[in-house]
Order: structure tokens, then sequence, then C-alpha cells
């Protein structure tokens, strides 16, 4: 039950989807991994928009070398953790939410248990063997991984629904080196925007997803663009020879 004071809050965006609507994203829950560049602008507006859980997990600092992308920390957040930090901002924008800082590595032994029940995935990182490692757990609990990745002026976004799109390791089977990457804040900015945009949309059932798309954005040329993208039958995470592996071995 919305109060009066978030009948108030959400009226103008209520005015779009009703009190169903916005009763539907208080009642979700949305796991965050990340609370750097595209984890601050997805956990902003997420909060905004009053999800009613936000879990963000992240193990890191903030450094200042972080404060030219990462607008959830200040100067005076510089040494603090960054879930601290994300927690401290997210709740003072909107204390109608629950945020829960989770100050831990994502790994393969505990990613399913930080995830436990939330609604939806936000791959907020900058690594592919973590986001890999998300993408099983999203297949595994069939919920859907929101994509989004920067490099530079340059980035992307996709939408993955188990079983009705192609996963991550479809569309990128082996992992980019590792490198620490140049990227203007901006970037992130309209990446992570575009993902919390992504995630509204499904939790209300409105709206063309970017299913089976992947959005390409150009800063430089002010260009965006997109490529359809497919399952992978032969996909070591989603595909149909794994599933009959693990039907076979169910039998057994």
């Amino acid at each position: 039950m919305l109060s009066e004071r978030e009948c108030e809050r959400y009226k103008r965006q209520m005015m779009l989807f009703g009190d169903e609507g916005q009763e539907r994203l208080k009642k979700a829950h949305i796991f965050i991994a990340g609370a750097g560049g595209l984890g601050s602008p997805v956990s902003l507006y997420l909060a905004v928009a009053g999800i009613g859980t936000i879990t963000i997990a992240d193990m890191d600092e903030v450094d200042r070398s972080n404060l030219n992308r990462q607008i959830l920390h200040f100067d005076r957040d510089i040494g603090r953790k960054k879930t601290a930090s994300a927690e401290e901002k997210l709740k003072e924008i909107n204390p109608d939410i629950t945020v829960n800082a989770v100050d831990m590595k994502i790994e393969e032994t505990n990613a399913a248990n930080l995830v436990g029940k939330a609604d939806g995935i936000v791959d907020a990182l900058d690594n592919y063997p973590t986001r890999y490692i998300l993408n099983d757990v999203a297949i595994a609990k069939k919920i859907p991984l929101f994509h989004g990745g920067i490099r530079g002026f340059y980035g992307q976004v996709t939408t993955i629904i188990p079983g009705k799109t192609p996963c991550l390791k479809c569309i990128f089977p082996k992992a980019p080196p590792k490198e620490v990457f140049p990227v203007v804040g901006v970037t992130p900015g309209i990446i992570g925007i575009l993902q919390a945009n992504e995630v509204i949309k499904y939790l209300l059932g409105s709206g063309l997803l970017l299913m089976g798309r992947l959005f390409i954005w150009d800063g430089m040329q002010a260009h965006a663009d997109e490529i359809c993208v497919e399952r992978n039958p032969a996909c070591v995470a989603c595909g149909s020879v794994v599933k009959k592996k693990t039907t076979a071995g169910k039998r057994k």
C-alpha cells in the first residue's frame, strides 16, 4: 500500500502507470552488481523511481580517480567503502525504499546467495569473469540480467531474459583482455540510465525491451545503433547441449 507521501512523491510517473504500476515497483527487488560508474546512475534512478528494495554489491573503496564518473560518491567519501557511501546517498534521496549494501566480492561460490530472491540483476561491472558468474545465476534463477558496458565515449546495453534471449555467453563467448580502460563520465551516465529504463519497463511489463538486441552508443558521433543477437545452441551457459546434459544427470 502506497503512503500519502509516496503518492505525492511519485504522482508525475503515476500519471503514466497508475497506482498498480507504482505498487509493482515498490514490491520489486533489484540486485545491482557494482557501485561505480554504471552502478551510480542505475541505483540513483531506480531509487527515485521507487524500486522497493535495492541490493548493491561492491568491495572497493572510493578513490579520487573515481570521481569523474561515479556520481554516488563525493570528495568527502574518498577512502570510504563504496557500499557505505552508496547506501547513505540512496537512503537520503529516497527514505521510503530499502537499501542493502553488500561489501563483498562476487564469486562463483556466493553469487547465488547474494542475489537471493531479487527480481533481476543489473550488470554494472567492469570485468567479464564476474559478469559470466552473474549470467549463470540469472539463468539458474530464471531472472533477467540487464547488461551494460562502457569504454571511453562508447557503450552498450542489452536485456537478457533466460530462455527467451541469447545469454551473455552467447553474445560474448570470450572475455576481452583485462585492462584499465579510459572513460568519460557522461558515458556511464547514458548507459546506466538506459539500464535503469530497461529495469523499470520490465517490472511494469510495458514497452519494448532490448531483447535480442545489443544497443550501441557512439558518443563521439552522438549516434546510436543496434545489433541483432541470437542464441547459440551450443552455448556453454544456456545452450541445448548444456540442458541435455543437465537433464540426463537428473535422470540418473
